[in-house]
C-alpha cells in the first residue's frame, strides 16, 4: 500500500501518489471501473480532476454512489471570471454527482493577464472562495505548468492563502537553477504555511517527436519500469511532503503506482544524469526564461 501524509492544512491523509484524472479524459466507464479497481488495491484514496479533462469528471461519477468516503475529491476550473468558474463548479458537482468537492483549484493560472483577470473582481477566486463558504468546496488550490509558474505562484500565495498549489518537477527541470530556486521558494512558503504541493510531468520525457503517439498524455513519458521507478523515487525522495500526481494514461498508471509501492530511496544524481542523458530527456515547455 502506498503510504499517506497530511495533504496540507486540510486534516486529510492523502496517499502519496495522487491519481492524475486526465487519464480518464477518453476512457470508456469500464475502463474507468476497473481503473478504480488499480486505484483501491494500491491505497491511493485522492482524485485530481479538472472540468477540462475530457469526459473525467463523467467517469468518476459512478464511482461516488459507493465510494465518495474512500477519497479526497479535487477538481478544477480554467475559467477566469466568476461567473463562468461559478458555472464551471456547478456543472463539475453535477458531473461527479456529488453534492460537494474537497478542493477546487484555479487551472494552469500562469499567464499574467488569465491571472490578472482571475485574481481581479469579478474573478474566477471570488467564485471559488463563494463556494467555498455555501459548502460546495472545502478548499481552494492554483495549479499551472512551464518554467514560469513557481514564481507565478509564488505570486498567488502572495494574494491569497491558497491551501495547495500544483506544479511541474523533476530531475531534468531541477538542473535548471533558476526553475529551482523559484521552486523552492515556493515550497518554503508552503512549508511555513502549511500549503499542499502536488508534482507533476514526474516522467516527463520531452515532446512527441512525431505524431504516432503511444500514450494519451500530451507530452512523451517515460516508459520503460526502470525509467519510471527513478523518476517517481527520486521525486518522493527529493520531496518527502510532496504529493506526486500520476500520468495521464491509463496504461502508465499501474507503472507508476508499482514505482510509488516499492519506493525506499532516493537515486543518487549520478543514476539521474546517467538516465537523462540515455532515455535524451528534453523540455516540455521550450527554452527556459
Amino acid at each position: 500500500m502506498i503510504p499517506r501524509r497530511p495533504f496540507g492544512r486540510t486534516g486529510h491523509l492523502s496517499s502519496a501518489t495522487l491519481f492524475g484524472g486526465a487519464a480518464l479524459a477518453r476512457a470508456s466507464q469500464d475502463d474507468a471501473d476497473r481503473t478504480l479497481d488499480v486505484l483501491l488495491r494500491f491505497g491511493v484514496n485522492h482524485i485530481d480532476t479538472a472540468a477540462r479533462y475530457g469526459d473525467s469528471e463523467l467517469r468518476i461519477g459512478p464511482w461516488m454512489a459507493h465510494h465518495r468516503k474512500d477519497f479526497f475529491l479535487a477538481t478544477k476550473t480554467g475559467s477566469r471570471t466568476a461567473k463562468e468558474a461559478r458555472e464551471d463548479i456547478h456543472r463539475s458537482l453535477e458531473r461527479l454527482r456529488v453534492d460537494h468537492v474537497d478542493l477546487i483549484q484555479l487551472h494552469s493560472l500562469g499567464h499574467p493577464d488569465d491571472w490578472d483577470v482571475a485574481m481581479g473582481p469579478d474573478g474566477a477566486l471570488e467564485a471559488a472562495i463563494e463556494a467555498r463558504r455555501q459548502g460546495l468546496v472545502r478548499f481552494v488550490g492554483v495549479t499551472g505548468h512551464g518554467w514560469t509558474i513557481a514564481a507565478m505562484h509564488r505570486r498567488s500565495l502572495a494574494r491569497f492563502d491558497f491551501d495547495s498549489v500544483l506544479m511541474p518537477y523533476n530531475f531534468f527541470m531541477a538542473a535548471n537553477e533558476r526553475y529551482r530556486q523559484s521552486f523552492e521558494e515556493v515550497l518554503t512558503i508552503c512549508r511555513e504555511r502549511n500549503v499542499a504541493v502536488q508534482i507533476i510531468k514526474s516522467i516527463a520525457r520531452g515532446p512527441w517527436a512525431t505524431t504516432d503517439r503511444t500514450h494519451t498524455t500530451w507530452y512523451q513519458p517515460l516508459e520503460a519500469q526502470a525509467d519510471i521507478d527513478a523518476a517517481v523515487h527520486w521525486v518522493l525522495g527529493e520531496l518527502p511532503s510532496a504529493f506526486l500526481n500520476t500520468a495521464g494514461d491509463l496504461r502508465l498508471l499501474p507503472k507508476v503506482l508499482e514505482a510509488a509501492n516499492r519506493f525506499e530511496r532516493r537515486p543518487s544524481d549520478a543514476a539521474m544524469a546517467a538516465m537523462v542523458e540515455s532515455r535524451r530527456l528534453t523540455s516540455l515547455f521550450g527554452l527556459p526564461t
